[in-house]
């Protein structure tokens, strides 16, 4: 084994069933084979470069190995159990109804439309409310008759006004007090002004913060969010949006405990939404890491041990969610919910499929709610607390980001806190979102449906638009961008041989293309130069597709035709073979390539 692979004793066996003990080294040697027959490794290298080979890093450059083993979780601290100690195994012993809040969103500022769609998801499913009120959505006048129907003792409610924050917590305290009920303590009256400056958009002051406070304490319920969206949907990266939620954290309990509260009345008033991502194992242990850090910033300021679980509200990530092919967002946020809820979360809102065009409609709200009912009732992933504790891979990556987070938590704290910090914040989220572009560009973080696979001829489902579109730094905007203007001019596809010699290039460079907005027009089966010549539409562009040996054969006359015949801008699927170096300059389309500067070079060719 080499200095890359686990410190584990070769002779170590992982017992799996009766008569199956395989050890790490039969685990390497089987791996290493699958990965010199896919060319990943060389044939005389060792079977435990298979490590190397199949670790990955995140944008944090936190490494995730293929496979998790004892050694890698040995050392770590212990986690306790649920519901206590550093609270990274759950806030609570066992959840509520042992399942999380399906907490439905609701933004439209229709208020009979709302609430018609708040009573239909709560006789459907959702038993937990979250309402963009205000200037950017819901009338905050409606907000009494959209609740009547609501039996709030046993529902939570949060409300968030960006722009009169204090308004919509009086509105909701007034019908709290109006129904003459206790509230469900997981109720929440939304305020959040450090998240509104890091927005850059809303009310700063954080005297609301203490006002409101003031008006949720007496009711029982809490006042303020800990928004961790506000930086995620500006591109942060797992760590930084830690880091950013223990700082901000810490900024309302140091500003509540000035105003006069107690420690542990300022933590009780908190609750965190995190993001929740496709990235189903860092989404697990990103929503552990925060409970543990944040039990230890609550020790820190003195709060009880009783009150320092974190409640939490994990939301599906907008900018993983694409305009293109929105049905696949449907799979994103099951894969994000299904992370969010095994992590832990107290709620979790399914954002509709439809988010990225507008206001959700009626199909897109229902498949939003039972995502986590089918989560919940048939798959039974809430039934075990924190079904990923335990696991070795689950728990490294767990300490992993507490320990990067809590570090950059200290960082921003040194810079004068989370507000002071505001620009060295923002800076350190672009170096992440340049870094993720990379990725994105070439493909090696594909986006279904939008950078692979596309489908050029969808049209989009009809949404009504926003009163002010969210603010997301999405991550599909640039092909997004090419896709709302497509090419009109075809690029030619001069595909080599018979069908089953040119399917696999032919169909690489289609959808690469594709993603780019431009269509192609298909030689189909050919035998030479002359019937691809044939084929030919007259496209500035031309993509030979073939197999290495047709482009040693003939590639090259091909290439001089088609020039000939009006083609200006040749591209090959693949690598130009050597044979081909003194016929002038050629593109190429290979898998790693900057998928985006080759679609915008080859647009820039058919615009001509």
């Amino acid at each position: 084994m080499s200095a890359d692979s686990p410190a584990v004793p070769a002779e170590q066996t992982i017992p799996l069933a009766e008569g199956l003990t395989p050890t790490l080294e039969a685990w390497e040697k089987a791996t290493a084979a699958v990965l010199r027959k896919t060319r990943k490794l060389a044939d005389d290298a060792p079977d435990a470069e298979a490590w190397a080979k199949l670790t990955t890093r995140t944008l944090d450059g936190i490494e995730v190995t293929p496979l998790g083993t004892p050694a890698a979780s040995a050392s770590l601290p212990e986690p306790g159990l649920p519901g206590q100690g550093s609270f990274t195994r759950g806030t609570e012993a066992a959840r509520e109804n042992r399942a999380w809040d399906i907490r439905g969103w609701f933004t439209d500022p229709d208020g009979q439309r709302t609430a018609d769609d708040v009573l239909g998801d709560l006789e459907n499913g959702v038993n937990s409310l979250w309402l963009t009120v205000g200037a950017d959505g819901v009338p905050t006048d409606a907000l009494a008759t959209i609740l009547e129907p609501v039996f709030l003792d046993l529902a939570p409610v949060v409300v968030q006004d960006a722009h009169d924050p204090l308004g919509a917590a009086r509105a909701l305290a007034a019908v709290i007090e109006d129904k003459a009920i206790t509230a469900h303590p997981g109720t929440n009256l939304g305020v959040d002004p450090i998240g509104n400056a890091i927005r850059g958009t809303g009310e700063t002051d954080l005297a609301v913060a203490v006002e409101a406070a003031k008006i949720a304490l007496p009711l029982g319920v809490r006042a303020l969010v800990v928004d961790g969206t506000a930086v995620h949907d500006q591109g942060a990266s797992d760590v930084q949006e830690l880091a950013y939620l223990l700082a901000a954290g810490a900024a309302y309990l140091r500003l509540l405990t000035e105003a006069g509260f107690s420690a542990d009345e300022a933590a009780g008033l908190l609750e965190f939404r995190i993001a929740a991502t496709d990235e189903q194992f860092p989404t697990i242990a990103k929503f552990r890491a925060a409970r543990r850090a944040w039990a230890r910033v609550a020790e820190l300021s003195g709060v009880a041990e009783e009150n320092r679980g974190q409640r939490q509200h994990g939301v599906t990530s907008r900018p993983m969610m694409t305009r293109y092919d929105p049905y696949v967002n449907m799979l994103r946020t099951t894969v994000a919910s299904f992370a969010a809820g095994v992590g832990g979360a107290t709620a979790v809102t399914v954002l509709p499929f439809d988010e990225p065009l507008g206001l959700p409609e009626a199909f897109s709200r229902r498949i939003a709610r039972n995502t986590s009912s089918l989560l919940i009732s048939e798959s039974h992933v809430a039934k075990v607390t924190d079904p990923g504790g335990g696991s070795h891979v689950i728990e490294k990556l767990t300490d992993d980001l507490a320990r990067a987070a809590w570090t950059a938590f200290g960082e921003i704290e040194a810079a004068g806190g989370v507000l002071a910090a505001r620009e060295r914040i923002a800076e350190q989220i672009e170096q992440i979102t340049t870094a993720r572009a990379a990725k994105i560009a070439k493909r090696s973080m594909p986006l279904t449906g939008v950078s692979e696979f596309p489908n050029l001829y969808e049209e989009l489902p009809e949404r009504r638009r926003y009163p002010s579109a969210p603010q997301v730094f999405r991550y599909a905007h640039e092909y997004e961008a090419m896709r709302d203007e497509p090419v009109a001019v075809k690029a030619f596809l001069a595909t080599m041989g018979p069908v089953a010699a040119h399917t696999a290039r032919a169909t690489f460079a289609t959808n690469l293309l594709a993603a780019g907005g431009i269509d192609v027009t298909v030689a189909g089966a050919t035998d030479g130069v002359e019937s691809v010549v044939a084929a030919y539409d007259g496209s500035p562009v031309a993509v030979l597709a073939g197999a290495d040996g047709l482009y040693a054969e003939w590639g090259a006359d091909l290439v001089a035709a088609l020039r000939e015949a009006g083609a200006r801008h040749i591209i090959v699927a693949g690598r130009v073979p050597d044979s081909w170096r003194d016929i002038g300059p050629v593109d190429e389309a290979f898998a790693g390539l900057d998928a985006l500067a080759f679609l915008r070079r080859t647009r820039e060719e058919l615009a001509r």
